[in-house]
């Protein structure tokens, strides 16, 4: 259904950096380079997640209501890519915790180098009886 999702930069160079690092943390490494565009992808997984400069030259803007979801698989991960993509620069949008919801959902929130919101989440979490 989805073959890859691309979020826009201004500094490809500095994206890919950021980028190479915190997707380690899950096990994706770089699997496309091009002038404009670099991706990444995991031997599972059949969706590239790619950062591209705009094809029609004009600067790189975030859009409202536009967020990348990342599928950690565990808090664990969650946490790890949370603190990670702080360490690397990013802002943060929101501590990682149960958010509430019925499929126990367990998200932390933060804005890449270029301002794109993404989210480290996972399903099915159960907080450990008081």
């Amino acid at each position: 259904m989805i073959g890859y999702l691309t979020l826009g930069t201004n500094d490809l160079k500095r994206a890919g950096a950021f980028y190479d690092e915190l997707l380690a943390e899950m096990g994706a490494r770089r699997t496309m380079t091009d002038e404009r565009m670099l991706g990444w992808g995991t031997p599972e997984a059949r969706i590239m997640f790619s950062v591209i400069t705009p094809f029609d030259e004009q600067p790189a803007s975030v859009g409202n209501g536009v967020m990348i979801a990342l599928d950690a698989k565990t808090p664990e991960m969650v946490e790890r890519l949370y603190r990670k993509a702080l360490e690397l620069g990013a802002g943060d949008e929101g501590h990682p915790h149960d958010r509430g919801s019925s499929m126990g959902f367990y998200g932390g929130y933060f804005r890449d180098l270029d301002g794109n919101k993404l989210v480290a989440y996972c399903l099915g979490y159960k907080p450990a009886e008081q």
